[in-house]
């Protein structure tokens, strides 16, 4: 009996410590990029605001990223307003 509550107490201190470090690191994913070239390189297809927006130009070679955030970070760099940045 005290294994158990040992192990479930455990359990719960290591999920409170892991949960705020995750939240953590998906805030910092919210890079700025100086232009579209920077944010080409680690993005291929650009940054899309979700995964239901449709490109205005046509046809792409990659297909965006979808992150609502890192898009809001970066939404000066998208021309023709379509929600999704630096395409390609």
């Amino acid at each position: 009996m005290k294994k158990s509550l040992t192990y479930v107490l455990s359990f719960a201190l290591l999920l409170a410590v892991a949960v705020p470090v995750s939240t953590q690191s998906v805030s910092a994913a919210a890079k700025t990029y100086k232009n579209c070239t920077e944010l080409n390189k680690d993005y291929k297809g650009g940054v899309a605001k979700s995964a239901s927006v449709k490109n205005k130009g046509g046809k792409t070679k990659h297909k965006p990223f979808v992150s609502a955030e890192l898009y809001e970070a970066n939404k000066t760099k998208d021309r023709d307003k379509d929600f999704i940045a630096c395409e390609k």
